[in-house]
């Protein structure tokens, strides 16, 4: 009988020692799995890094990246009178003047600048028109972006109409960037819808004969009495600038940037103080804007 115990006992102990094996290779098999699978997360970010360096940092072109601040605000709004009249008014292209119904709101002359974000011709133009403005009213919540890394003159530091806004006792204005430079299927993603009437404007006068070359953007309507599409200077002039460095070059009349961007506001000015009947008096009477009135360069 106690031999059959004995049997009986030792077959347990067999058994227990078998089930403490087990679970100590399923302990180790565990154990394995959650190594393995830092691992692989490792790995993974490794490649990533590396795929990232390879690629030399470049980015993809990023929607407005925020509020044009207050040195930038500053260097827009402060060019000296002399620069103005210094890099005088010889550019590449001009407004052409029409002849159509006033285009007005709130009782004032109206700007329309319809453009989109990617479009580098647009992220050049934005330099003059907001140049050209300031000289009448003042913008607050000016936004800042670049135009797309992937097309003609990659990534040109612009400033953006997006969700600004425009006070003068002289014009209204409406800016409208109709997309963003962020990539979206064969396109670009919207951004601003241009009002019925807005669009109706751009449908029928950025086409021949108010437009050459079949109409473009950005396209700029001022007062139905001007018109302009396309870009009245290259955007090469502003490669590899920041922002702040372009607004701070507006003020030197030797800077090339200068004698593109203030000589194209002062066109702009000129075609802009026929709306306004020549007001305010400082700004219309100046040298270089009535040469401009005059087609002088």
């Amino acid at each position: 009988m106690s031999r059959r115990v004995e049997q009986k006992t030792r077959a347990r102990a067999r058994v227990a020692a078998e089930l403490a094996a087990q679970a100590r290779a399923e302990r180790r098999r565990r154990v394995l799995v959650a190594v393995g699978a830092v691992v692989v997360v490792v790995v993974v970010i490794g490649g990533l890094v590396a795929i990232r360096v390879a690629g030399g940092g470049k980015e993809t072109a990023t929607g407005a990246s925020g509020t044009a601040d207050s040195a930038i605000m500053t260097a827009l709004t402060s060019i000296p009178a002399t620069t103005f009249d210094q890099v005088g008014s010889d550019v590449q292209a001009k407004p052409s003047p029409i002849d159509a119904p006033a285009l007005t709101a709130g009782g004032k002359p109206k700007v329309l600048y319809i453009g989109a974000e990617y479009c580098p011709y647009c992220a050049a133009e934005r330099w003059p028109v907001t140049v050209a403005l300031s000289r009448f009213g003042s913008f607050s919540n000016l936004g800042t972006t670049h135009s797309a890394g992937e097309d003609v003159f990659p990534n040109t530091a612009t400033l953006s109409f997006h969700g600004a806004s425009y006070s003068s006792q002289y014009l209204a204005f409406t800016g409208v960037e109709t997309t963003t430079n962020e990539r979206s299927g064969n396109g670009y993603a919207p951004l601003d819808t241009p009002s019925a009437d807005d669009d109706q404007v751009f449908q029928t006068y950025n086409k021949p004969p108010y437009v050459k070359d079949g109409g473009a953007i950005p396209f700029v309507d001022l007062g139905n009495k001007f018109v302009s599409s396309g870009a009245t200077y290259s955007p090469e002039l502003l490669a590899g600038k920041t922002q702040q460095q372009i607004a701070d070059a507006l003020k030197d009349p030797g800077s090339p940037i200068a004698k593109a961007v203030d000589a194209s506001a002062n066109v702009y000015t000129a075609a802009l103080c026929k709306l306004t009947g020549n007001q305010p008096g400082a700004v219309c009477s100046s040298p270089a804007v009535t040469a401009a009135a005059l087609g002088k360069s």
